[in-house]
């Protein structure tokens, strides 16, 4: 009898909490559908994150589309690559990279690997502020000149074009250094670098296409080409005879964009791959101790915290931890994960002032790359991660995370994230924002070619330009959402057009700030899609 109502009672147990698993399945999904409506919660990171996208369509080159939505630029760079044989039609396309005309195609990459990485997360409230379709766009507008930089219809590769334009050090050639021009009037050589070797610059690549295959599940004939590009890319990438940083030795590269590894690359590469294809293999390499032994060491340190075009390494930890949390796949995995999961909760807990672990301003801006040039482009990134960080905590129903023997709160991740990205918008010593066109004060000698010559109709020469640089007067076209570097260490600011460290906007800086801006704002409602980078997994 009393096996009987204990029997019973057993399946009125298990009945009740199907009933309540299903109530709260059912709360769950018409939370998420609601995300996904659009709302009219237009918030000032919202109204931010307008313009830091519009400096994409700014920095466009090759023939604009006719909703470019920038009335001063104009096509540019149609002979780019031209006397090129085996890429037909050329290397037309693709951004250039900041203030002057170049187009470096390792930062080009990580930043189109950073936008798809915020959409993918955050795809519901890209939707809500009307920034899909257009963030999708700008995306494509990368990867589609990045598949003409190497023979992306092979499946082995030996080459790939590098760079194009630049200046040589200590050259009196004309080119993008010495010459003040509009990239419209351009009218000197523009070189192509080629590399023959480059795992950091394939890994970036491979990254970049594997990330937009996602973006474009939906569009599976783009999606396939893009990840068919990744993995010849990867081949590249680990092939032991081209394992020579890219820009070493090379005096175009090296003074500008000179990598110092290709470890992180190949666990932020490798990453990618798993989520774009499923296959196991990338997943085993992306938790290969020697793998993180040699990007990192074993142990944390300063570089595990600093996210940067030169350094994947935080994005990669926050990647594979976001597999543990969300995915669990289990042995043999797990205990690389976990120390990877351990990793980064150590980077969160080095955004924490009473840890002392970075200096910070007086201002309030931590100080990631030790009061260097173009601050803010690291602290954008950080701002990223930490609130990034804080959604998959909330999502996975945690409520903080341990520093030693103390715990921390969802709330200390998103106060950070937002007090660094306030600071970028306004909220410092001098009430100055830094991203171009937004608030009542900002920059308006931006170390930009095209924003700082009217587009008049008439054509300065190579050295007519200068003209325009050295004229003390704001430049005639206000290039919106540019994030200008940033201030000093003491929370100085050089509004000069000669200054590139201070005034001079880049691609990769723009999309830290994107993805920091989409992930702090209300607008969509809170929190990330836990299934959109898992949508080509099997169930764990």
């Amino acid at each position: 009898m009393e096996l009987g109502l204990g029997s019973r009672s057993f399946k009125w147990a298990i009945w009740f909490m199907i009933l309540v698993i299903w109530i709260q399945s059912t709360r769950s999904k018409s939370t998420n559908s609601a995300q996904n409506i659009p709302t009219h919660n237009f918030d000032h990171y919202s109204t931010a994150l307008h313009k830091a996208l519009l400096f994409f369509n700014a920095q466009k080159s090759g023939k604009l589309p006719k909703n470019n939505e920038i009335p001063w630029r104009g096509n540019s760079g149609l002979l780019d690559g031209s006397q090129l044989k085996d890429v037909k039609g050329g290397l037309v396309g693709g951004y250039y990279d900041s203030g002057e005309n170049t187009k470096f195609h390792f930062p080009l990459a990580f930043s189109m690997t950073m936008l798809s990485w915020s959409m993918i997360e955050y795809p519901h409230k890209y939707r809500a502020i009307n920034e899909y379709n257009h963030t999708r766009e700008l995306i494509k507008w990368g990867t589609d000149y990045l598949l003409l930089t190497f023979d992306s219809n092979a499946s082995k590769i030996n080459k790939i074009y590098s760079q194009v334009g630049g200046a040589y050090e200590n050259s009196n050639l004309p080119d993008d250094i010495s010459c003040w021009q509009r990239p419209e009037d351009m009218d000197y050589p523009r070189p192509v670098q080629t590399a023959y070797a480059g795992p950091e610059l394939a890994g970036e690549m491979a990254a970049a296409l594997a990330s937009a295959s996602i973006v474009y599940n939906d569009n599976p004939a783009y999606s396939k080409k893009l990840i068919k590009g990744a993995e010849a890319l990867f081949t590249f990438a680990r092939d032991p005879s081209k394992r020579r940083p890219y820009s070493r030795g090379n005096p175009w590269i090296e003074p500008y964009y000179n990598s110092t590894g290709y470890f992180d690359e190949y666990l932020w590469s490798a990453t990618w791959l798993y989520f774009a294809t499923g296959n196991l293999k990338y997943l085993k390499l992306a938790t290969n101790p020697g793998i993180t032994k040699n990007a990192m060491t074993s142990k944390w340190t300063k570089k595990t915290s600093i996210l940067s075009w030169d350094n994947k390494v935080p994005s990669s930890l926050m990647l594979l931890t976001r597999i543990r949390m969300f995915h669990a796949p289990g042995y043999p995995y797990e205990q690389a994960l976990a120390e990877h999961h351990k990793l980064i909760a150590l980077s969160m807990c080095s955004y924490l002032k009473p840890f002392h672990l970075f200096s910070w301003s007086k201002g309030g801006l931590i100080q990631l790359n030790d009061g260097g040039p173009q601050s803010l482009q690291y602290v954008a990134n950080a701002a990223f991660l930490a609130n990034l960080f804080a959604d998959y905590l909330n999502a996975s129903d945690t409520s903080g995370w341990f520093c030693g023997p103390n715990f921390f709160s969802i709330a200390t991740l998103r106060n950070f994230a937002s007090s660094q990205i306030e600071y970028i918008l306004g909220k410092n010593p001098l009430k100055l924002s830094y991203v171009v066109g937004y608030g009542e004060k900002f920059p308006n000698h931006v170390h930009h070619r095209a924003a700082s010559i009217p587009s008049d109709g008439l054509k300065y020469s190579c050295k007519g330009g200068y003209k325009w640089k050295d004229s003390t007067k704001p430049n005639p076209n206000t290039i919106e959402g540019a994030m200008v570097g940033g201030p000093d260490q003491f929370d100085h600011f050089h509004d000069d057009r000669s200054d590139r460290g201070s005034s001079g906007p880049t691609l990769a800086a723009n999309a830290g700030l994107v993805a920091a801006l989409v992930s702090l704002t209300g607008s969509g409602g809170y929190g990330v899609d836990k299934n959109f980078l898992f949508s080509n997994l099997s169930p764990p």
